[in-house]
């Protein structure tokens, strides 16, 4: 599913917040790809057994730079992917906190990479990038980034250290701007975009679902499946054909959330959506509808494989059998 260039491809990975939404999926993924003992996942938190019995797991605070610096030398580190952050919600609620994780961890990762010689790191970004000046239809690559979030302010950050690195100190640092992400795994995480993949599960647990942002609220999204196969794409990409570096725009669909719940009607006729729009509004409002990801296609191969129906009906069929279950 993944090329793979053994002569760039890492030896040792390891995954600082593996037991999120990304992360949960991620390591599994690359542990495929590298052999479960290469690939060593690390949270705060404790990760899903599937993670803890099939390899390497240490709990880790993003904070502790000792405590990374430990962990790469202890496994010979040369590819850190960095997934620990506070998401939008959570962080306008605290946004002193978003700051911390989100940047003092983010140079943690950076300064143990240049000090222990790691090669490469992927930390990634976001929409969040964007603010209310940025074009909201077909946003650019290069375009104005001034968020209203303290995640969205993050990220920009981000997107410049890992630069800063690379061109200062020769760091491979790469990074993607994701939109939001959907996934039938990992339950949400704080995000703004958790709508849409808590809509999923309140049609098979409940026929109905009661969103916080308005019907026509339009945004860029992505299923997981894509969101692997483009984190593992760019990870793996030759550097001799990246322009950029850490700041790729990343596209896959863009809809509303009625188109959403019309998507789900195909499938479940008798569901039924209701609107109280909250604080996140004022978040969705403030990103782009739709993004031009004409970089990450031209530079590294990017290209999408599922659209909104296609991932209604995976979603569904697989939250239908995790409900029979009782896992929800």
């Amino acid at each position: 599913m993944y090329p793979l260039n053994e002569e760039l491809s890492m030896k040792n990975i390891l995954i600082i917040g593996c037991a999120g939404q990304i992360g949960t999926e991620l390591t599994m993924e690359l542990r495929k790809i590298y052999g479960n003992e290469h690939v060593v996942a690390t949270d705060l938190k404790e990760a899903p057994a599937s993670i803890m019995q099939s390899g390497p797991f240490h709990q880790l605070d993003i904070l502790d730079r000792e405590g990374i610096r430990s962990l790469v030398k202890k496994y010979q580190i040369d590819g850190i992917i960095n997934l620990a952050a506070i998401l939008s919600a959570v962080g306008e609620k605290n946004p002193m906190l978003a700051w911390n994780i989100n940047m003092n961890g983010l140079i943690n990762v950076l300064e143990v990479a240049r000090e222990e010689g790691v090669t490469r790191v992927l930390t990634p970004s976001s929409i969040a990038a964007f603010g209310p000046e940025t074009p909201i239809e077909n946003t650019p690559q290069e375009t104005v980034l001034k968020p209203k979030t303290m995640y969205g302010i993050t990220k920009v950050a981000g997107e410049l250290l890992g630069d800063y690195y690379f061109n200062k100190y020769g760091i491979d640092v790469r990074g993607l701007r994701y939109p939001g992400i959907i996934s039938h795994e990992a339950l949400p995480g704080g995000g703004t975009t958790d709508y849409a993949v808590a809509i999923y599960y309140d049609a098979i647990k409940y026929g109905k679902y009661t969103c916080f942002v308005k019907e026509d609220t339009k945004l860029p999204m992505m299923y997981m499946p894509d969101c692997l196969k483009a984190t593992i794409d760019l990870f793996h990409a030759e550097i001799k054909n990246l322009k950029h570096h850490s700041d790729f725009n990343l596209a896959a669909m863009s809809f509303t959330v009625g188109e959403l719940a019309e998507s789900i009607k195909k499938y479940m006729p008798q569901f039924e959506i209701s609107y109280e729009p909250d604080y996140r509004q004022a978040i969705a409002d403030s990103w782009p509808n739709s993004i031009d990801d004409t970089s990450a296609r031209s530079e590294w191969g990017w290209k999408p494989e599922y659209d909104l129906d296609k991932m209604t009906q995976d979603m569904l069929h697989h939250i239908k059998i995790k409900h029979q279950n009782g896992e929800y």
